[in-house]
């Protein structure tokens, strides 16, 4: 089987309102709206490596724009802002938003975000990837910042169980639409083969992403990043993310899964 890569009375029927206007800025100082755009980005390119490995690639425009619909930039922007709503409120809904308010929080972003855009294109990655490694076996001090944070939010684990979910979703969307015959043992261990693979890449995406989105921060700013990240507000702005993420892409991988299985049964007919 081929692989998947990848917040009396009168102000308690304000206060509804109150927290959702909060977290109308919590989500514009992250310009969650931008990320959600490159995100679609990246699922369109996913859809192209998918037409090329699965569809030989003549998937079409009929493809393309099940791919595109699938990757809806408002749809994303929706599912990032109902895991952020319940993870963040109060003082750690101020907290996060005074963060991202301020020069700094506003360059992290910017930052993030264009080094996720750079990514995307297989150089960068692969240069992004190599110098990682370099400072790693430099030992690079800067990286017990970028570590701490990786570790202060589980990342690698995280990562690898969503890209696990999500690759279980594709396949047995697959299954549910005729492509393979596989019970659900056999659809798990078809995954799970792939975890260590998944774990190693994981791994080496998050400390090429890090280290190069923040590499214009200086010790002195990314030290305080990472003091921020390791706190109670900073968690928790993590587990909003992938309170959003997890459902949304185990829904994406298996709707992509059922689009698959039309073009793979329609080039047999």
């Amino acid at each position: 089987m081929r692989k998947l890569v990848a917040a009396f009375v009168i102000m308690l029927s304000a206060l509804p309102l109150w927290a959702g206007a909060r977290h109308t800025v919590l989500m514009d100082v992250l310009k969650i709206s931008e990320l959600s755009t490159i995100l679609q980005a990246e699922g369109i390119v996913f859809g192209d490596t998918l037409n090329r490995e699965w569809l030989e690639g003549q998937g079409g425009p009929a493809w393309s724009g099940q791919v595109t619909r699938i990757y809806d930039s408002e749809r994303i922007t929706e599912s990032i802002r109902a895991g952020l709503e319940p993870a963040l409120d109060g003082e750690l809904l101020e907290e996060t938003i005074e963060f991202y308010a301020s020069a700094l929080g506003e360059q992290i972003v910017m930052l993030e975000n264009s080094a996720r855009r750079a990514m995307s294109e297989p150089d960068v990655e692969e240069l992004a990837r190599a110098q990682y490694a370099e400072a790693v076996n430099a030992e690079n001090p800067r990286l017990k910042h970028i570590e701490g944070m990786i570790e202060a939010g589980d990342l690698v684990n995280r990562n690898v169980t969503s890209a696990l979910n999500s690759n279980y979703q594709f396949i047995r969307a697959l299954v549910d639409g005729d492509i393979y015959a596989l019970s659900d043992d056999e659809i798990l261990a078809d995954v799970m083969a792939e975890r260590d693979a998944i774990v190693e890449d994981t791994q080496s995406w998050l400390g090429a992403f890090f280290s190069l989105a923040y590499s214009p921060l200086s010790d002195d700013e990314l030290a305080t990043y990472a003091e921020f990240a390791g706190s109670p507000a900073g968690k928790a702005l993590n587990n909003g993310f992938f309170a959003g993420f997890d459902p949304l892409y185990e829904d994406i991988s298996y709707a992509l899964g059922r689009a698959m299985a039309l073009n793979m049964a329609a080039e047999e007919l």
